[in-house]
């Protein structure tokens, strides 16, 4: 066995970390550099089970969950499609529910996600901003 210790960045912050590994011959970047590429395959998958609801099957057959599996790799290619092409800066699962629930309606995807979060939509006041938090004052 061998033992490396690391400066790793995590969410942005410098931690060190201990690594325990049987490979003699690898270099310590080459195994702070596998940790690197595993720790984003458990966070791609971590992401996809909690938005996309993929811990419950509906099918128990293998054909039934390799379905469902390819499904949700699609539908999660196709938000991260669409968040690259309108520039989404919030997050994943943000972006997952305004997808969800503007399904029901047609709307142009890029101009909705273009304008959420922001305050350029056309509003019309019907009184003055005071009146709604003290009414039948002034």
């Amino acid at each position: 066995m061998r033992r490396i210790v690391a400066w790793v960045e995590v969410d942005g912050q410098q931690r060190l970390m201990t690594f325990i590994t049987n490979q003699l011959t690898w270099s310590p970047e080459s195994v702070v550099e596998l940790y690197r590429c595993r720790w984003r395959i458990e966070v791609f998958f971590k992401q996809i089970k909690q938005t996309l609801q993929l811990a419950d099957f509906l099918g128990t057959s293998a054909n039934a969950v390799r379905w469902q599996v390819w499904t949700a790799l699609l539908v999660y290619l196709l938000l991260r499609y669409l968040a690259f092409l309108s520039d989404w800066a919030h997050s994943f699962s943000r972006l997952f529910a305004v997808v969800r629930t503007s399904l029901w309606r047609k709307w142009d995807l890029l101009k909705l996600l273009a304008r959420y979060g922001t305050a350029d939509g056309h509003f019309r006041y019907l009184g003055r901003p005071e009146q709604a938090f003290f009414p039948g004052f002034l």
